[in-house]
């Protein structure tokens, strides 16, 4: 492809260079994947006001998020098995986030360690955590991330079961994945992916193989996992989470407004408006049109952010403009991973800033902290 315009550039380039099976596990949602087509869809119905002779020289997309520079609003959200979309992935995405100056956050079930990234790093980066039965487990991982000077947590709150995917199921994937004929010769088409995993020593989860009870190697791995997701997770592992944390609270996956209220109450730094990118309850609305009334609930309490079907940076005006204090985005940045590895992720960064920045002058402002409803068209608010 020789010129690359937008992230449905990037997408169509990960798809020809990933391995089928892990390519569909990042672009796929849960059953009839209706939530996942939702959360890009409706974005599309929210039209922005274009005004003129305005004095738009001097523009700035830079933010904070929870105290933290940024860029522009928008952190790289925790993507499980990041590093099989390209080898060493999230380090290499991480490294793509420090340098452009936007936040990283790595996933409890990502190939690349903590240590892994923090010794490949300079600057803090996040770190994602799920609850499982085994506590001790997490005690000890949360430790692991305080020890890697980690700058917040991010707390996902929103598996505490898994939801279906179909694509998973018939493409084997797995821990080990299963090998079928199908699977061998599309790895046969994919080379450059084969020579960068034939490279490297990260190919399972680091921050779990060799650090929970019982799990030393793949064999082992795909047991404890399915047994370990807690479906008991309540507000009081919250509050305790938060306690032996001690440090910057995000909370990811809130979808009701009694349950923004709840995670406000809590203490947090900030809450994630997420559906988990339609990979769990489908037939759940879009983040895009949850996210207003969250705002209007809590939005003065805890800083609001959303994440979902974000793939242009027209789409992070538009959540900003719904009163989201920042976005993170999944998918693009992992198709610019699959597409270029570190160079990709850079490129979804720009294209995302430029468009952002030039929506926003096409719009009338200047200063994306300062950006309201007013800029969209009265009749197109969702919510």
């Amino acid at each position: 492809m020789a010129v690359i315009t937008c992230i449905e550039d990037l997408r169509q380039l990960a798809m020809k260079r990933v391995p089928r099976m892990f390519y569909d596990y990042a672009d796929a949602g849960s059953w009839t994947e209706s939530t996942y087509r939702a959360n890009e869809s409706d974005f599309r119905k929210i039209e922005l006001r274009q005004r003129v002779a305005q004095n738009i020289e001097t523009r700035t997309v830079a933010t904070k998020m929870i105290g933290i520079d940024a860029a522009m609003p928008v952190a790289l959200a925790p993507t499980g098995l990041t590093g099989m979309q390209h080898a060493d992935g999230e380090i290499l995405a991480a490294r793509a986030a420090e340098k452009f100056g936007v936040p990283f956050a790595l996933s409890t079930m990502s190939i690349c360690s903590i240590e892994d990234v923090a010794a490949n790093t300079t600057r803090p980066f996040w770190f994602q955590l799920y609850v499982m039965r085994d506590r001790d487990f997490i005690e000890r991982l949360i430790d692991r991330a305080k020890a890697a000077h980690c700058g917040a947590l991010m707390l996902t709150l929103d598996l505490q079961i898994l939801g279906q995917r179909h694509k998973d199921l018939k493409n084997g994937l797995s821990a080990p994945p299963k090998l079928t004929l199908s699977s061998i010769l599309n790895l046969m088409t994919k080379p450059r992916w084969c020579l960068g995993m034939l490279g490297t020593k990260r190919r399972t989860f680091g921050n779990i193989v060799g650090h929970a009870k019982g799990v030393g190697d793949l064999s082992s791995l795909s047991s404890w996992t399915a047994e370990q997701f807690d479906p008991r997770l309540s507000w009081a592992d919250v509050e305790w989470i938060k306690k032996r944390w001690g440090g910057k609270l995000i909370l990811k996956g809130i979808m009701d407004v009694e349950d923004a209220r709840l995670a406000a109450d809590s203490g947090a730094d900030a809450l994630i408006v997420s559906n988990h990118g339609g990979r769990q309850l489908d037939g759940a609305p879009s983040s895009i049109r949850a996210l207003a009334p969250i705002v209007d609930a809590v939005g003065s309490r805890i800083e609001v952010w959303m994440d979902g079907g974000i793939r242009s940076g027209q789409d992070v005006l538009r959540a900003i403009a719904l009163g989201a204090r920042a976005t993170m985005i999944g998918r693009p940045f992992l198709y610019g991973l699959g597409a270029m590895g570190e160079a990709g992720v850079t490129q979804c960064l720009e294209i995302i800033r430029k468009e952002l920045d030039l929506t926003m002058a096409f719009c009338g402002h200047t200063d994306i902290r300062k950006v309201d409803r007013k800029i969209l068209m009265p009749g197109s608010i969702p919510g």
